[in-house]
């Protein structure tokens, strides 16, 4: 029944119920000339009575937003005490119509609810009580006594009921806002999640890549240190450009997944040249066939496809593949991109060739950017071949 409510947000509550209560308890008092407070008690009664309840009612708007429920139970005492004595509407009931809006605005589903029923049982009885204490109503005929009586109903139930409608209102503006807070929370959560797996993928393709071509170079070495030190030498020195290439790649990708929002220079198709020697040093020899060529600057995501799909295929080329020559097709057409790769197979069969990380990395890299990829084996080559549109790559290059 108490809800979580701040300090500064409690203190003003109070504040602001005190002033009321210093405000319009006495204007309630000389609200009737002396003598008239209360017809059916003695006066000191009545005014013993209306501080009474003036202290449960205000008392109950103090904390309206921190117990709904009890400061509805609270006004309803005090609306009792205040007809006990006799006491007809007083300006200290401004404090009812605030009990009534807290249960709407903060109140739990069974206070919400009962802060409805009380406008309307309110209503009633408040109008009940004013046409049996005053003798007028009855002076007339019966028709008109019921017309009068449900005229001032109809007038205290619409009193009542604002205040509670003013606060559902605000409830309903309370949820949109929680509502809204979520939902950015959400897409906050789900972009950080979608950098941190591309990040992994750019951890995937670098490492792989860089360990490949430096196996080869290692193997290499291993067999020609005997008989071509000069040999040996070179892919040492090969070895040791890919590494630290890998390694300037690594900690830029580390870099952004520390600080989250950065977005560090990313490979493009003017690098393809640099990734074709890499690979060549690995001993696959790349053969490239551009036609036609680009009609002019390709969007950023897809350059970026571009490299890391060929990145990928050439990796799994140099580590599955029998070696040898490596065909290459690009195709840059007005509306499209066609990225293919051929390679012969080994022996053994090609791992990955359904399924594994680079495989599938492949695929998002072409599903990123709209397009669509297939890895398959034809005959005894190993096929890459994927389809990107340059079009729908605008929307999707600044999520890379």
């Amino acid at each position: 029944m108490i809800r979580p409510l701040s300090r500064t947000s409690l203190i003003l509550d109070i504040v602001g119920a005190f002033v009321l209560f210093a405000v319009l308890v006495p204007t309630s008092l000389a609200f009737y000339a002396p003598g008239n407070l209360s017809t059916t008690v003695p006066e000191a009664v009545g005014i013993a009575g209306l501080v009474v309840a003036g202290v449960l009612q205000f008392g109950a708007v103090a904390i309206g937003r921190l117990a709904p429920g009890i400061a509805l139970a609270a006004a309803w005492v005090g609306a009792i005490v205040q007809m006990a004595v006799g006491l007809g509407p007083l300006p200290i009931n401004v404090a009812i119509l605030g009990v009534l809006y807290a249960t709407a605005a903060w109140g739990t589903t069974r206070v919400f609810w009962a802060g409805l029923v009380s406008s309307f049982a309110g209503g009633i009885i408040a109008s009940a009580y004013i046409a049996f204490s005053t003798g007028q109503f009855f002076a007339a005929g019966i028709s008109s006594t019921v017309a009068t009586f449900v005229l001032l109903a109809f007038m205290c139930i619409l009193a009542l009921g604002s205040p509670w409608l003013g606060g559902f209102g605000w409830r309903m503006v309370l949820r949109w806002r929680a509502s809204r807070e979520a939902q950015t929370l959400a897409e906050i959560a789900t972009a950080e999640e979608q950098e941190r797996v591309r990040i992994a993928r750019d951890m995937h393709d670098v490492v792989a890549h860089s360990l490949a071509v430096i196996v080869a170079q290692s193997d290499g070495a291993r067999y020609a240190a005997a008989s071509s030190p000069e040999v040996a030498v070179e892919a040492l020195g090969t070895i040791s450009q890919t590494a630290r290439s890998a390694l300037s790649d690594v900690r830029m990708l580390l870099t952004q997944l520390r600080h989250r929002q950065g977005d560090g220079p990313q490979p493009t198709i003017a690098d393809l040249e640099q990734l074709f020697a890499h690979v060549r040093q690995a001993g696959v020899e790349p053969r490239v066939t551009v036609d036609p060529m680009p009609p002019g600057e390709p969007p950023g995501a897809i350059q970026l496809a571009v490299y890391r799909i060929l990145q990928e295929a050439l990796t799994n080329a140099i580590r599955h593949g029998a070696g040898g020559v490596v065909d290459i097709r690009l195709a840059w057409l007005t509306d499209r991109v066609e990225v293919e790769v051929r390679n012969a197979i080994a022996v053994a069969p090609v791992v990955g060739a359904s399924g594994g990380h680079g495989l599938v990395g492949m695929r998002e890299r072409a599903q990123l950017v709209g397009g669509s990829l297939t890895a398959e084996r034809t005959g005894d080559e190993f096929v890459v071949h994927a389809t990107l549109p340059i079009g729908a790559s605008q929307s999707s290059e600044g999520h890379e």
